[in-house]
């Protein structure tokens, strides 16, 4: 057993401040794994396994924070945030690794480090809170606390659940703390799927072929991408089976006008390209131009040729392109994503509640948009990779409820059936996929 020291706090400490100003935080960890030279090292598989699982019980250990210092984290000097969460998970939750820990000498360690880089003041109240800490003891007060506690997750998303899956909910909650199994999908314009597999079978582990999405492949991790030549040749792309079903459901054809309308990293339209073989045109909108610079690097990687990228709020594709103009849309909406969890364990403390009744009034006008770019008896999915009822079926509902030149093309198959007839809802714990919603409209 590794044994934990005053050096591995101050790492795991500087990682999640630098968490805090880059994003995706796997890269900040790496960063900081560089500097102390521990990147690739047996240190550097025990401070990631450690550093993960912080992120997934990040609420449970600010709520820690605000019971042993009396305010929210938030307000907190944001290297002395870092500290008190890294210490909260060593000396609360992670006791195995610190049996031997000299505690006085860590305190002391610490608290020079915080010092040096931010205040004297901020390191004399780490030292006095050190102790607080190392004698915390966690005692739910009730039923939904203790089910925070043992799944890790906000109790609003548990009171949400139940309500949504009654006495299913605790089979989705297991579901979102498991390890999640990797999927790619192949890209046809350039493989077989029997090349591709034949591939990822010398290479990774427990490989199988998906019985939904017949391009996808799943396998366990970790898996080094970069060391792939099929993969660095654009011969298959990271999307997730539940993710690729979308263009399926959508079959865009060969020389067909197609609209993505928050379309970055890229995944869909590739996709869509593929199905149309490389004929046709895909306009693709997104606003975020980190997710537009990758979408491009993919693009090229896959050798698509019929994107059309605009850096803009798909809400003003009617302008760029007038109505009627399309013959698919694809509308994978944004939303809080809750439905990722097992694959972005620090998600689970970002999303709020408040939030969902926003994201659902930016669905509607997306997807009103959507509707008026299509050509008559032009078809749009509507999809989200979301759980929550507000986002999905409601949104759909209210569509239909207040338009009367679109009708519901009912999915059936695949996953399970959602909670408005003819849709079709992916959940965590009964198809080992990310939660997803699917609903398919046409222009009447």
């Amino acid at each position: 057993m590794y044994r934990i020291g005053e050096r591995d706090f101050v790492i795991l400490t500087e990682v999640l401040r630098k968490a805090d100003e880059i994003k995706p935080t796997q890269y900040a960890k790496r960063l900081v794994f560089e500097k102390y030279k521990i990147l690739g090292t047996h240190v550097d598989r025990i401070l990631t396994a450690v550093y993960y699982k912080m992120m997934k019980r990040l609420g449970i250990i600010d709520k820690i924070i605000r019971d042993v210092v009396g305010v929210h984290p938030n307000i907190l000097d944001p290297w002395l945030r870092s500290a008190l969460r890294t210490t909260i998970e060593f000396l609360v939750f992670e006791r195995k690794y610190v049996k031997h820990l000299d505690r006085e000498r860590t305190k002391k360690a610490v608290a020079e480090f915080l010092s040096k880089v931010t205040h004297p003041y901020v390191g004399m109240f780490y030292f006095e809170i050190f102790d607080k800490i190392a004698d915390y003891r966690i005692e739910p007060k009730d039923e939904i606390e203790r089910m925070e506690f043992q799944y890790l997750l906000p109790s609003w998303f548990i009171r949400k659940m139940r309500e949504l899956l009654g006495d299913e909910a605790e089979e989705l909650f297991k579901s979102l703390n498991r390890e999640p199994t990797i999927s790619v999908r192949v890209n046809t314009l350039k493989a077989t799927v029997k090349e591709v597999l034949d591939h990822l079978k010398r290479t990774a582990k427990n490989v199988t072929l998906s019985k939904v999405v017949p391009t996808v492949i799943r396998f366990e991790g970790p898996y080094d991408f970069d060391k792939s030549k099929l993969y660095r040749k654009g011969k298959f792309v990271v999307q997730e089976e539940a993710s690729a079903l979308a263009s399926i459901l959508l079959d865009p054809k060969p020389n067909e006008t197609v609209v993505d309308m928050c379309s970055a990293p890229g995944g869909k339209a590739i996709h869509m390209a593929e199905l149309m073989r490389n004929r046709g045109v895909i306009h693709a909108f997104d606003i975020d131009e980190l997710r537009i610079k990758r979408m491009e690097e993919l693009i090229e990687r896959c050798g698509v040729k019929i994107i059309k990228i605009y850096r803009m709020d798909a809400r003003k594709a009617l302008e760029v392109l007038g109505e009627g103009i399309a013959d698919k849309v694809m509308l994978d909406a944004p939303c809080t994503s809750d439905g990722t969890l097992m694959k972005n364990p620090e998600l689970r403390w970002r999303i709020r509640e408040e939030k969902i009744r926003e994201l659902a009034e930016l669905q509607f006008e997306l997807l009103n948009v959507g509707i008026d770019l299509l050509k008559p008896s032009g078809r749009i999915l509507y999809c989200t990779c979301s759980m929550f009822k507000e986002e999905d079926e409601d949104v759909v509902e209210r569509v239909l409820r207040e338009r009367r030149d679109v009708r519901l093309i009912p999915i059936k198959g695949y996953y399970s059936e959602g909670f408005l007839k003819g849709t079709v809802r992916a959940f965590p714990h009964k198809h080992n996929t990310i939660g997803f919603f699917y609903a398919l409209l046409e222009k009447v």
